[in-house]
């Protein structure tokens, strides 16, 4: 999601899209908006994840005590900086900062032991291995005790590499790289597709949960073909 309002995570809700991914790193989004929409996608009945701009755990417990279902951490190249995100995810073994008056805690209802169970078990942690020296460290970091899962940057490894198009050979070699270690390691992969063929290509090794498109990307899909379409009958458009 890139236009920071909660109209277009209502509609993906309503149709049925398993989540939603609040991109803070790449939009305007900022603690209100990210507010309102997690609220929003709570309405309809999908999962708000955020992708948070930086790692910090001031940023990460911010969503989290919003109600986030999950973060989505940028440029987790070592396996010691996956270690310090599942810090600030988790309390138990963590150093998750506590408050049970946030919307995570039913403002107040839930008792202190219960939340942190409930968030610990329900909070889902996602490293976006998107750097060429992750890739050396790959096993330790899919490894790390409380990462649930991983997401393959495409974009950035294309631009780190130097790739001339993200299904370079160089990229699908890091791809079956890391999805070889999350495999070993009992972890679901998932990444950003162009479309349903590049969807079964993926699926068919191994990564299993997929992101098809931006808010803004919908909307650029369909307006472009209604452009076409009503241009071809030589009517104005607006």
């Amino acid at each position: 999601m890139k236009t920071p309002t909660t109209h277009p995570i209502e509609i993906l809700g309503n149709l049925g899209f398993d989540f939603v991914v609040i991109d803070e790193e790449h939009a305007p989004w900022d603690r209100g908006t990210i507010d309102a929409a997690l609220l929003a996608a709570r309405a309809s009945g999908t999962a708000g994840i955020v992708r948070v701009a930086e790692p910090t755990p001031a940023k990460i417990l911010a969503v989290l005590d919003d109600g986030a279902a999950g973060v989505l951490v940028p440029h987790v190249s070592s396996p010691a900086k996956a270690k310090e995100i599942v810090q600030a995810c988790r309390f138990r073994g963590g150093r998750r900062g506590f408050s049970n008056t946030t919307r995570a805690g039913d403002f107040g209802a839930v008792g202190v032991w219960p939340h942190v169970d409930a968030q610990d078990a329900a909070v889902t942690f996602v490293a976006m291995i998107e750097d060429p020296e992750a890739l050396d460290e790959i096993d330790a970091i899919v490894g790390t005790e409380g990462l649930d899962g991983v997401f393959i940057g495409r974009g950035d490894l294309t631009v780190a590499l130097g790739a001339p198009a993200m299904d370079a050979p160089e990229i699908m070699s890091a791809c079956e790289t890391i999805i070889a270690a999350a495999k070993k390691a009992g972890k679901p992969v998932a990444m950003m597709v162009a479309n349903a063929d590049d969807a079964k290509r993926f699926n068919a090794m191994g990564a299993t949960t997929f992101i098809v498109a931006s808010d803004q990307g919908f909307l650029r899909q369909a307006a472009s073909k209604a452009y076409s379409e009503i241009s071809a009958v030589g009517a104005k458009s607006a």
